[in-house]
């Protein structure tokens, strides 16, 4: 798996490039802004860096600059609506290792990524157990306690639970998790997940009028704000 971290102010174009690599097998987080890009990328250790170059206070050419200077070798692919021949030399002669104007395809976009990403990459160890509050989930045996006591979650409605886990304290989106957790291709609306929000509080107890752990973000998605 391919971690990807979006370094995009957008919200459309981040979420969108985000879904479409999910799709593809990537694991993905996004930074809207320098300050918050490399601290991520320090801790985190991205596979592959998607940089705008537009970005709020620090320039995506500054945020790519300290990455070098840092020694972090990470490749990074540009992704600008700067499309003149002198934008991509000074990118290239930054540190970039690849660059895509706005608009791009996804498909070639994911293509670019895997190969930049295309190494081995070690499997992270899947804790044991995960306690928010009185919630226990034990991942490799799939089960989930509440106050000690086994809550009999379905299929689905576990892997909603880990998909929002993987995304901690950021909006997911609906249409992330229907791919995610349903193999549904973009496109498709459904409230299947909104069904199995409920029914995941419900089990949970997390009250759906002052949620502690899946609070719904209007118009946007969920976002699990539960601290391990």
């Amino acid at each position: 798996m391919i971690r990807v971290l979006i370094v995009e102010d957008t919200s459309d174009i981040a979420l969108g490039v985000r879904d479409y690599l999910v799709q593809q097998g990537c694991e993905v987080r996004i930074a809207v802004s320098g300050e918050e890009a490399l601290p991520a990328i320090r801790e985190w250790i991205p596979d592959v860096v998607l940089l705008d170059l537009m970005l709020p206070g620090m320039s995506g050419y500054e945020v790519l600059r300290q990455i070098r200077l840092q020694g972090i070798e990470a490749p990074v692919l540009i992704l600008s609506a700067k499309s003149d021949e002198m934008a991509k030399i000074r990118g290239f002669r930054v540190g970039a290792d690849d660059y895509v104007t706005k608009p791009f395809s996804l498909r070639e976009l994911a293509a670019r990524v895997r190969a930049l990403g295309r190494r081995v990459v070690q499997p992270k160890p899947t804790p044991e157990v995960l306690r928010f509050g009185d919630i226990e989930i034990r991942p490799l045996a799939r089960r989930v306690l509440r106050a000690g006591v086994e809550i009999g979650l379905r299929p689905k409605e576990y892997d909603l639970l880990m998909a929002l886990l993987g995304h901690p304290n950021e909006v997911v989106s609906r249409t992330f998790l229907l791919a995610q957790v349903w193999s549904y291709e973009p496109g498709v609306e459904s409230r299947t997940v909104d069904w199995h929000v409920a029914e995941l509080r419900r089990k949970l107890a997390d009250d759906a009028t002052a949620p502690r752990l899946i609070e719904t973000v209007r118009k946007a998605g969920y976002r699990w704000n539960g601290e391990a």
